[in-house]
């Protein structure tokens, strides 16, 4: 299964659940999908949605899931990472008035330069990276929380 996670932020989505649902159509996704389609208006046709999920069903669909396609937000990403998902990431962006500035362009290319997810620019780039995403090998995530307290703990010992 592919969930669509688009946050909780107040802005919508609307073209990447729009191309989605065009590949899904299409036939270019065979996997079931299932979306957390946030503030976008745009009601997919060709797949399953919730615009707000509890934090049980978030975790029990993202339990349940291979792939997780979302936006350029580090809450999303770092989620799907720590549980070995393999993450499409595309930024939400300020000229589709999706975001107020165009940071998660950033914040996916950081992900993406560390080889922790595939990063797509634009909505187009979705087929090609479906396609690719299954072949490739993506770096597991590593906390580093104990490497920062244990630099604390040395700096309050010295």
């Amino acid at each position: 299964m592919i969930f669509i996670t688009l946050g909780s932020q107040k802005f919508q989505f609307n073209r990447l659940l729009i191309e989605i649902d065009r590949l899904a159509e299409e036939g270019k996704i065979s996997e079931k999908l299932f979306a957390q389609i946030g503030y976008s208006d745009y009601k997919p046709k060709n797949y399953d949605y919730k615009e707000f999920l509890n934090r049980d069903e978030f975790s029990q669909i993202m339990k349940n899931c291979e792939k997780v396609i979302t936006h350029g937000g580090t809450g999303a990403i770092v989620g799907a990472i720590k549980q070995d998902k393999k993450v499409i990431a595309i930024p939400r962006l300020k000229k589709y008035e999706e975001h107020v500035d165009d940071h998660q362009i950033e914040i996916t290319e950081m992900f993406e330069s560390m080889n922790l997810i595939m990063a797509i620019d634009e909505v187009g780039m979705l087929e090609n990276a479906m396609k690719k995403i299954a072949s490739i090998e993506l770096q597991e995530y590593e906390s580093n929380t104990k490497k920062i307290i244990d630099s604390i703990e040395q700096f309050i010992v010295d």
